[in-house]
């Protein structure tokens, strides 16, 4: 930081009753029957190619480019249709199926959102069409048609009105015989969920994450061996667990056509419960953090009860190498704080934290010097860092080092530190992107180190000019690719999605270059966590449990009329 500038689901066949019965003809006096006679109608099929939009938007046309899938809200599966009528528009979405002439056909689809329509034109009969007003929960549209004597194709379609929100749709049903274009194949057992990892854990709980799987409707989490959960999504929680041991889990993906196999083991330890005298957390599922200056470097001075209540992580910029290798102390510039006192300082610490607000110590920063080398270091920091705990009632620590880390030596640090303030203890860290493009980092190293006991790492996305995104691509600071694109290393490279935040400058004057306007930074945590607002780049999956977004600083915020927490702080506390 800076002190100076600022597949498809299964389907169930409709079959139609015998048109012929049993028949049976006795002559009088005889004692045999003289036969017996059936007839049978072959099984209707839904003639509708990727019904559920499991392919996206394959076998489907959208007017101007109004629509798309989604992950959320869904019937069934994975994916659902979203369609938006924008002006003279009413996203209609067609489809042009195989059907055989002077047949009965019915249509059907699950809707939700905005006024909804379905139907079917060129029936050679009669066209038709039904609709919704609009409904927060799935309903079902149903109408039939009957095909005259030459029709082989017919379109159907879906569409919303103009001006009105948008329209979800799944499901899609056009059931009756086969026109020789065949249905989607039933459903095959999906394969086992990859990528199963252990994110946030309490005294009582473990978080689960997992890489979605292609035809999956749901999961099914094992806690060694036993059933313990089940999600529609790719993560969960397994709770009722007891303090500090370690448990196995695994993962399977299920749909109709039944279970994979389970996935590789992983372990996760429950935190220890929490020690007398130690911090307590309260961080959110979803938190903003904020840097408040212990210096006057032209941006408003502030007394820690200045801080705006949208922040819920205030990290205290910065601690103080001493003479003492690895050893930290505090010192508040009350000269330059217009005569802010230590007393006032430490109230304003517990009123912050009755509020629910967490207040950790910073170490490091643009020009600190503390460095964390060696045993006899390690034990230094974590010392130096739990007296300040003690003294002024700091939640924990938050790891700013921009001229260098060892990450054996830090690891070492933070769980001698974890071990004496207890399982409350808040962790985070702000590296810089260099320091977060590869796992064999040190930064990111020592993130995955401690991942069972990190709170969450806010990298800092300014100062540093083009970078790598996940997807190999360069991409420039200060676009809504860039915060996505990079946070996705982050995301599939071993942190729980509650560990990820996004680091950004409060205002221009807050940072020499990278920053991004409030707009972008909600967009770029909507496309990650709802796959929304995505710019060119679109993760592969979305990730809900995504912690938030991070500023340097409070006091830049403060000096620009703290419009980037009234906008971020709101879309932040609002995701899902």
């Amino acid at each position: 930081m800076e002190r100076s500038a600022g597949s498809s689901r299964h389907r169930r066949r409709r079959v139609r009753p015998l048109l012929g019965g049993t028949v049976a003809v006795v002559a009088a006096g005889a004692l045999g029957v003289t036969g017996l006679v059936t007839t049978a109608q072959a099984a209707d099929v839904n003639v509708a190619k990727n019904a559920g939009f499991e392919s996206g938007l394959a076998n489907w046309t959208c007017s101007g480019g109004s629509g798309t899938t989604v992950s959320s809200p869904v019937h069934g599966g994975t994916s659902a249709l979203k369609a938006t009528p924008a002006g003279q528009d009413n996203a209609k979405c067609t489809q042009t199926v195989a059907v055989k002439p002077n047949s009965t056909y019915q249509l059907s689809s699950w809707v939700q959102g905005g006024y909804a329509y379905i139907g079917a034109s060129g029936t050679g009969t009669t066209d038709v069409s039904t609709w919704s007003p609009g409904s927060s929960s799935w309903t079902q549209l149903k109408t039939s048609f009957t095909t005259g004597p030459s029709t082989t194709s017919v379109t159907v379609y879906t569409h919303g009105w103009y001006g009105q929100a948008a329209y979800y749709a799944d499901d899609v049903q056009v059931s009756g015989p086969d026109g020789g274009g065949g249905t989607d194949p039933e459903p095959t057992v999906p394969g086992a969920p990859a990528g199963l990892t252990v994110g946030t854990t309490t005294s009582s709980s473990v978080s689960l994450s997992w890489n979605a799987v292609s035809g999956a409707t749901g999961y099914t989490v094992y806690r060694g061996g036993t059933k313990a959960t089940t999600s529609t999504g790719t993560s969960a929680t397994v709770t009722g667990l007891a303090a500090d041991t370690a448990y196995q889990f695994s993962v399977s993906a299920t749909n109709a056509a039944g279970e994979s196999v389970k996935s590789a083991t992983v372990t996760g330890r429950t935190a220890k419960a929490n020690e007398p005298g130690g911090p307590t957390t309260s961080v959110p599922k979803h938190a903003v953090t904020g840097y408040w200056q212990n210096f006057n470097n032209g941006a408003t001075v502030q007394k820690l009860s200045d801080v705006p209540a949208n922040y819920d992580i205030i990290a205290v910029s910065f601690a103080d190498a001493t003479s003492t290798p690895g050893a930290v102390t505090f010192n508040l510039d009350s000269a330059g704080l217009n005569g802010y006192t230590v007393a006032q300082f430490k109230a304003d610490i517990k009123a912050k934290q009755a509020a629910g607000k967490n207040v950790i110590i910073s170490v490091g920063g643009e020009k600190g010097s503390v460095a964390v080398n060696s045993d006899a270091s390690a034990t230094a920091f974590a010392d130096s860092v739990y007296a300040l705990i003690q003294e002024y009632g700091f939640n924990g620590v938050d790891i700013d080092l921009e001229n260098g880390l060892n990450s054996t030596y830090m690891t070492k640090a933070l769980r001698s530190l974890s071990s004496k303030a207890g399982s409350g203890l808040v962790i985070t860290m702000a590296p810089q992107t260099i320091d977060m493009q590869s796992t064999s980092g040190e930064y990111f190293k020592t993130a995955l180190n401690i991942k069972d006991i990190l709170t969450v790492v806010n990298m800092q996305y300014y100062n540093s000019g083009s970078m790598l995104g996940c997807d190999g691509k360069v991409y420039s600071q200060g676009s809504v690719d860039f915060l996505t694109a990079l946070a996705c290393i982050q995301l599939e490279g071993g942190l729980a999605p509650s560990q990820v935040g996004l680091g950004v400058p409060a205002s221009t004057r807050g940072a020499g270059s990278g920053y991004v306007a409030p707009s972008i930074v909600n967009a770029a945590l909507d496309c990650l966590a709802k796959g929304t607002s995505c710019g060119s780049f679109k993760p592969s999956r979305t990730y809900p449990d995504l912690r938030g977004a991070m500023t340097w600083s409070t006091n830049w915020d403060a000096t620009a009329g703290n419009a980037w927490s009234n906008a971020v702080g709101p879309h932040v506390h609002g995701l899902p």
